[in-house]
């Protein structure tokens, strides 16, 4: 199943991706500066899926993405896809698994496993 992971850019604002079920990222939205405010559109996103529009684009280099739109706002952009059918599976994951998903947080600091410390 998909996921929502939450994380930090270098900047240190919170963002968000939904990644597929191969770990794949699919979109990832613009900055925050709440970890709330970040979990706030994830659950309008999911919610408002069905009035979701998605708008597509290429660029000059010939890749295709799209911008994920909920009233008149951008929630997320997406990866780069070689083609327009790729894309669109891209789209078809997220109306079948969006309002399912889990979300991850991994914004904060702490390490799942300790360090090691080397001795000499």
């Amino acid at each position: 199943m998909a996921t929502f992971v939450i994380s930090r850019r270098l900047s240190d604002d919170f963002k968000f991706e939904f990644v597929s079920r191969r770990g794949k990222t699919i979109l990832t939205s613009d900055s925050y500066e709440l970890r709330y405010e970040c979990e706030e559109d994830i659950e309008i996103m999911k919610k408002a899926l069905p009035e979701a529009v998605f708008m597509k684009f290429r660029t000059s280099s010939g890749k295709f993405y799209f911008r994920l739109i909920i009233g008149k706002k951008e929630y997320a952009t997406s990866r780069k896809y070689t083609t327009q059918l790729l894309m669109q599976k891209g789209i078809d994951e997220i109306m079948r698994s969006m309002e399912i998903s889990e979300v991850l947080d991994f914004s904060s600091n702490e390490f799942a496993f300790p360090e090691i410390e080397f001795q000499d």
